[in-house]
């Protein structure tokens, strides 16, 4: 398993539409992957899962990846979240 901390930059935070870019671009990926909120786990691969956690911009969250390609999909989210999920 990998894991990064990360604070989210989006402006309106991860709902519908980054947490839907989000949930999507994790989903062509075969490890789980998880965001930790506070003491939320959430499935990464899961847009309503994401919108519920209510993630708001400033927010740190931590990714976790476990699984075959957890590496590349670690390094996606990274990416995602650094260009403000654009």
């Amino acid at each position: 398993m990998v894991s990064e901390t990360m604070t989210i930059k989006c402006p309106i935070g991860l709902h519908m539409r980054p947490a839907g870019v989000f949930a999507n671009e994790m989903l062509k990926y075969d490890s789980d992957v998880t965001i930790v909120f506070k003491e939320k786990r959430v499935n990464a691969k899961s847009l309503l899962s994401i919108m519920a956690a209510s993630i708001k911009y400033g927010s740190e969250i931590t990714v976790e990846c476990s699984g075959a390609d957890e590496t590349a999909a670690l390094l996606r989210a990274e990416e995602l979240i650094a260009a403000v999920l654009l």
